[in-house]
Order: structure tokens, then sequence, then C-alpha cells
């Protein structure tokens, strides 16, 4: 099959050099039974890739099961890919099967394949090595036949510098790399993406398409769109839906789409990954962290301080943080002379927290209301893996 037949087959909109290379390559690799691993960032379209492997391979009529390795909660990601025993854990009831097993001759797409705790990892290369794992629970070696087809949107070299990811994995998975390039790199495809989306919404919905002015075109192209084809894609419906006019200027645009958020504070809070400032979530999330830390600290030094006779002082200084703007966000007004023995005695320490777990945990609330309860876009806005963003679910109660 041939690169715009595939395009048509799976619906991908878009004539940029580095697309259609990412194209050509999933073809001439989908006859092969080598591992693929596929990159690029967060909403790139990275899971049509191993459908069109899938589809072009002599596989095809085997099992195609995709599984989101960042949604599974640390502690079954092991049952869920290689199965378990009757009775190896509590509530293991009866033995089960694992997706290594369940698409044996056929396609497993490992996606997010970077949130794998290591001791998975090392599981998942031994599969790939020989084909060979062992149900949790069990003794038994077993064998499978699957083809892995695996994505992520992390840096995998500096998680394996980090001490996150195992080398011997990546270069194993890394057999055939694809990149999928970002929105804001192709140009080209922004406004034909916009009007296609415009289109077949206009049809489900029973209305007239909206349509662009030049200006509104050139906004449109020139935005660094960081949620890539997924943000596009749903900018185009809100618009669609909210406004009545059908012919959408620059200044109507421009109120759909995030402001570039830019900020007073230390480079430190940039993010590693981006040019743009953090959002103003992103912001006071690690704030919060950095007082935290801060405050550990300072309650550290206080007991140092009380721990020599005739007692210490602590003068606190003003604090202020300032958007670009230079109006205070945070100005206490910490001026007097604190006796140490007043802050810290016997029977009463500095609290740590001083409710940042209630602030932590409304913004995970508002975040999971946003998003309508969907972990993964929660996750993302929050700046957290959807792994730890579960495991405040369950830390803090949220229902």
């Amino acid at each position: 099959m041939d690169v715009q037949s595939i395009k048509r087959t799976f619906g991908i909109i878009g004539n940029d050099p580095q697309l259609l290379h990412a194209i050509e390559i999933a073809a001439q690799v989908a006859n092969t039974d080598l591992t693929v691993l596929i990159t690029g960032e967060s909403g790139t379209g990275k899971d049509v890739f191993p459908k069109i492997i899938h589809q072009n391979s002599a596989r095809k009529h085997g099992q195609y099961f995709a599984v989101n390795c960042g949604a599974i909660p640390e502690g079954t990601i092991d049952s869920e890919l290689f199965g378990h025993e009757k009775g190896s854990f509590t509530g293991a009831i009866a033995e089960r099967k694992g997706y290594f097993e369940i698409a044996n001759e056929g396609t497993l797409f490992l996606d997010e394949v970077a949130e794998l705790p290591l001791s998975t990892q090392a599981r998942l290369l031994r599969v790939l090595e020989n084909g060979e794992y062992i149900r949790v629970g069990g003794s038994k070696v077993m064998k499978t036949n699957v083809r892995v087809v695996a994505a992520t949107n992390v840096d995998l070299p500096m998680a394996i510098q980090k001490g996150k990811f195992r080398e011997d994995l990546y270069y194993r998975l890394n057999t055939i790399p694809i990149h999928i390039p970002a929105l804001r790199e192709r140009k080209g495809d922004i406004y034909l993406l916009f009007r296609k989306f415009a289109s077949d919404f206009a049809e489900r919905s029973h209305i007239p398409p909206i349509t662009l002015t030049p200006e509104a075109v050139k906004v449109l192209e020139d935005y660094r769109w960081d949620g890539n084809v997924r943000q596009l894609k749903n900018v185009t419906e809100q618009i669609s839906i909210i406004e009545q006019q059908r012919t959408i200027t620059d200044t109507v645009l421009e109120r759909y789409l995030p402001n570039k958020v830019t900020t007073a504070l230390p480079v430190l809070f940039q993010r590693e990954d981006s040019k743009e400032g953090l959002s103003e979530r992103d912001l006071l999330y690690k704030v919060l962290f950095e007082m935290k830390h801060d405050i550990a600290e300072l309650r550290n030094t206080v007991n140092e301080l009380t721990s020599h006779p005739g007692g210490s002082y602590i003068e606190a200084t003003p604090v202020s943080i300032k958007p670009v703007n230079s109006e205070p966000v945070i100005e206490p007004d910490f001026t007097e002379i604190i006796p140490a023995e007043e802050i810290v005695h016997e029977h009463h320490t500095l609290p740590e927290n001083l409710s940042l777990e209630q602030h932590e945990i409304e913004m995970i609330k508002r975040a999971l209301e946003k998003h309508n309860g969907k972990r993964k876009d929660a996750a993302k806005e929050l700046g957290i893996s959807e792994r730890t963003l579960y495991r405040k679910i369950n830390e803090f109660g949220i229902k």
C-alpha cells in the first residue's frame, strides 16, 4: 500500500515531508517482525502508526491490542501484561491471561512505555529477546509470538540518565525508530487540518462550517500548539459550537488560544522541553512544592538554633513573587523578630505542609472536573504523570 492509500485509509491529513517519511517507514517495516519505537509529543497522533503497521503486516488477521502503560496502576501492570495464577495475590480468585498471551500471533501496542516500572521493564526485555515470560505467581515459562510496537512522548535517553528507564530495553525497543513531527514543525498542514475538523464537526452537528479570515489563518499557523493535533481539533470544535458568526476573525480566534505566559521567576521554573513560560496552574503547582521544601528547611534550621543554650532568634524576611506586570501575587509581611522558642518547643513543631495538601487536592479536583474525569488529560495539565495522579487520587481519597 502506498503512502496516499494509507493516508486515505487511516484519515491522515497533511503533506509535510517529515510526516510522509514517517508513513513510508511504517509501511516498509510492516512486513517484518522488527520492534518499532514511535516518538513524538503528546497529541501528534502516534496511536495511528501501530495500526498502519498491523494492518499492512502478515499479522493483520491476528489480535491487535493497545495498552496505555501510564493508565495502569503499578501494582497490577505485571498482571495485565503477563497474566497471573490463581491465589498469587489478594483478589486473584482465578488465573488470568495477560496481553502477551491474548495477543499471540498478533500485535501489541505499548503506549507511554516510559511509564513502566523498572521491574516490569526487565520482564518486557526478556519477552522481546526470546519470547519468554512467567505469569505473576507462577513458575512455568510460557512462550509468545507477539509483534511489539511502543510509543512515548518522553526523552528516553534523558530518562536513562536519570535511572528511570533501562538502557538495554531502549536499544531493544528502538530497532526501528519512527518520529512523528510536532504540529508547529509542519505549519503547512495546520490550516488543512483546521478545515477538515471544521467540516467534519459541521456535518455531524448539521450546521454551516466555520471559515477563517486571512489574518486568522496567520494567527492559526503562527501559534505554538503545544497540544498538537488534539488541541487544534478541540479548539476548532469549540469555536464551531460557540460562535454564531461563521467567519472567524483573528481577534475571535485569539480568545480560544491559551495565552503565552511569561514570568519574572528564575529560569529554573521554565519547562525543559519548551521555550514558552509555564501556565499559571503549572506555576502555582511548582511554587507550592518549592514553598513546602523551604518550610521543611526552615524547620530544620529552627531545630538547630534552639538546640544551643541561651536561645536564638529568627528574622523572617518578606517574600515577593511577582509576574511581569509587577503586581505582587504573594507578599506576606514577616518583619517582626520572633523568638525561636515561640516557634518550636518540646510539644509543638512548625507544620511542614501549611495546608499545601489542601491546595494539592483542590488543584487535582479542578483538573479532573475540567476534563470530565479523564485522568490522562488532567495529569497533563497538572504537569505530572498519570501514574502519579492515580496515586494522589488514592492517597487523598478523591472521588
